[in-house]
């Protein structure tokens, strides 16, 4: 069992995805506190945050089953969006449902990880680098508005008022004009 642990979660998701389940049950192991601490961050009108968790815990599966270790990207990275990703959907979805303001073309349906991926991966690209110039709340709020949520749905969700909001996205703004103007200049 210790050999396991030691193994890299680029070499457990190959393991899994040639059908050893002892692999794919150690990267859902160690990544199920990620995944109920990224749940944790947010609140879903008319359901309880294991609900998110759940949602969480299905996107880990799909990113399991959908990495590709070519391209030199991570797995945590990978997995991290496919989680986000997930529990993204599972907001607007939630959002609609209540009669929330959430446009029904900006939402994206059934796509899967690997969809996603191929279809994104700029995009991917974009909020990996968003990680690193903004605070967890910026980037939250960064990453919903780029999903297509409106402001009023945004705080709800965080549980933050309006007016914080517009002040985290018009700093993000900022701290990313910044971040972009110095990488073309090096």
């Amino acid at each position: 069992m210790q050999e396991n642990r030691e193994r890299t979660d680029e070499a457990l998701a190959a393991l899994a995805q040639s059908g050893e389940q002892w692999a794919e049950e150690e990267l859902l192991n160690r990544y199920k506190s990620a995944v109920r601490a990224r749940a944790r961050k947010f609140f879903l009108e008319g359901g309880e945050t294991e609900d998110l968790v759940q949602e969480g815990m299905i996107g880990l599966i799909a990113a399991v089953r959908g990495y590709k270790a070519d391209g030199g990207r991570s797995f945590k990275n990978f997995a991290y969006l496919c989680v986000s990703r997930r529990i993204y959907d599972a907001l607007r979805n939630a959002d609609r449902l209540s009669g929330g303001d959430v446009d029904p073309d900006s939402v994206s349906g059934g796509d899967t990880p690997e969809d996603f991926l191929i279809a994104g991966e700029s995009q991917a690209e974009f909020r990996l680098k968003l990680t690193s110039a903004l605070s967890d709340f910026e980037f939250r709020v960064v990453t919903l508005y780029l999903d297509g949520m409106s402001y009023a749905s945004i705080a709800r969700v965080t549980g933050k008022d309006m007016k914080s909001i517009d002040n985290a996205l018009a700093r993000s703004k900022k701290k990313l004009q910044r971040s972009f103007s110095h990488r073309g200049e090096g």
